[in-house]
């Protein structure tokens, strides 16, 4: 504190003798909030990005530079009507914005601290995603379904957040085993239809819809479930196994390629390669996403 008042104090004295400014009192805390808000700030700019409210969020920038152009030009008639409808537009946004704002408060309700903070970016490199018992479970399991030919489509959450997928099916939040995830997809049950999400070890979400793929790269052989998996990991950075119901062979998603019917030894190898946490920060993830995307296109 004694510094930063002594720091002050010189600049003060500099700037009052030299350029006639003020500088106004600034403690710890007030470094402190700064610290808060522009985080907080940081935040709400990644969260609308990764959803729906970044497409609303550009939208409602639009409207406001018409405004601002309307205002530089005094165009009156076009500020009166905006004047008029602000109240009108602020329980608009409210009313647009309500799915996903509900989905965010969801979300940090029923996270853990570690998900949470997995989720902003902030696990320590190196830390395992999960565990070498959930990653054997899972191999054993998908390759004992392909034995029966029982379809199977699990997804695997890396950075980017699921959030938006698991609403769409059934919340379990349960201990991954080898046994459950045989179990939800047997068939004629009720959980079997739909994908699963996987969160580190736990089964997050049954019977989740995904969006499917309209890449013409892949074979018109291949059914929804390769679709939806190539879908997802086009949109995420998520990592998907595929069992198929027709033939029994298990295909992987990673990085918005389809690795069609790939070994044990493989899928292991692939899982072991997305286990450990990498220090890769959002621009990253975003560049990752957007080459993939147009790898896609084109």
């Amino acid at each position: 504190m004694d510094l930063l008042t002594n720091i002050k104090d010189k600049l003060d004295s500099l700037t009052g003798d030299y350029l006639g400014l003020y500088i106004p009192d600034v403690n710890l805390i007030d470094v402190i909030e700064v610290i808060i808000i522009a985080f907080f700030l940081y935040r709400f700019m990644v969260w609308c990005k990764n959803s729906r409210a970044w497409t609303l969020l550009k939208g409602i920038l639009i409207i406001i530079l018409f405004f601002l152009i309307a205002a530089i030009f005094q165009m009156s008639t076009i500020l009166w009507l905006g004047e008029r409808l602000l109240s009108v537009a602020l329980i608009a946004v409210v009313v647009l914005f309500q799915p996903e704002l509900r989905k965010a408060l969801d979300g940090i309700g029923s996270r853990s601290i570690a998900s949470m903070l997995r989720g902003m970016g902030l696990g320590k490199p190196g830390e395992k995603r999960f565990t070498d018992k959930t990653l054997n479970d899972m191999v054993k399991a998908v390759y004992e379904m392909g034995s029966v030919k029982t379809g199977a489509l699990i997804v695997i959450e890396n950075q980017v957040n699921l959030n938006e997928y698991e609403r769409t099916g059934i919340r379990l939040d349960s201990l991954l085993s080898s046994q459950l995830l045989i179990n939800i997809f047997e068939k004629n049950t009720p959980l079997h239809d739909g994908a699963v999400i996987v969160e580190g070890d736990r089964v997050i979400a049954a019977t989740c819809y995904l969006p499917i793929s309209d890449s013409r790269l892949i074979s018109k052989d291949l059914g929804t479930r390769h679709r939806a998996a190539l879908g997802i990991s086009e949109a995420t950075d998520a990592t998907t196994i595929i069992v198929s119901e027709e033939t029994g062979t298990v295909s992987v998603t990673h990085q918005g390629e389809l690795k069609y019917d790939i070994s044990p030894d493989d899928l292991t190898a692939l899982l072991k390669s997305i286990q450990i946490l990498e220090d890769v920060g959002e621009d990253g993830r975003a560049k990752t996403l957007i080459k993939r995307r147009a790898h896609h296109e084109e």
